[in-house]
């Protein structure tokens, strides 16, 4: 089971995430590693949001090889390049997560690996 841990004797957070997520009795737990938005066919698109799409949708398919699901994610890193647009790329996070608050941090950088990546996610899932 995992629970949001948000203490009344902190600041709230500034956005949609948990200060932390608790897991008790987890008996799988799913690193996985910084995903980008590359289609299965190898393309990718110019667009951010799309490709914050593209991501999530990557994160699904290996949560469900391992016999875990969307749900099951309790933490993410993300990282964008600086200056590009985040709404689209919060917004495929808060659809992906059906509104649930995890543990998240957003990073923005100079460049990724690859030009033509806007934006990468890596996860926990705990179950």
């Amino acid at each position: 089971m995992n629970r949001e841990i948000n203490p009344s004797s902190i600041a709230p957070t500034a956005a949609n995430f948990a200060h932390g997520v608790l897991s008790t009795d987890a008996s799988r737990i799913l690193h996985i590693s910084g995903t980008v938005g590359t289609r299965p066919d190898g393309t990718i698109s110019d667009d951010i949001a799309e490709q914050a799409g593209e991501t999530w949708r990557s994160i699904a398919a290996i949560c469900a090889e391992a016999g875990l699901g969307l749900d099951d994610i309790v933490s993410i890193t993300t990282y964008a390049v600086a200056g590009e647009p985040l709404g689209g790329v919060m917004a495929a996070r808060d659809a992906a997560l059906g509104g649930r608050r995890v543990a998240s941090v957003l990073i923005t950088v100079p460049a990724l690996v690859r030009p033509e990546w806007r934006m990468e996610v890596a996860a926990v899932a705990i179950r």
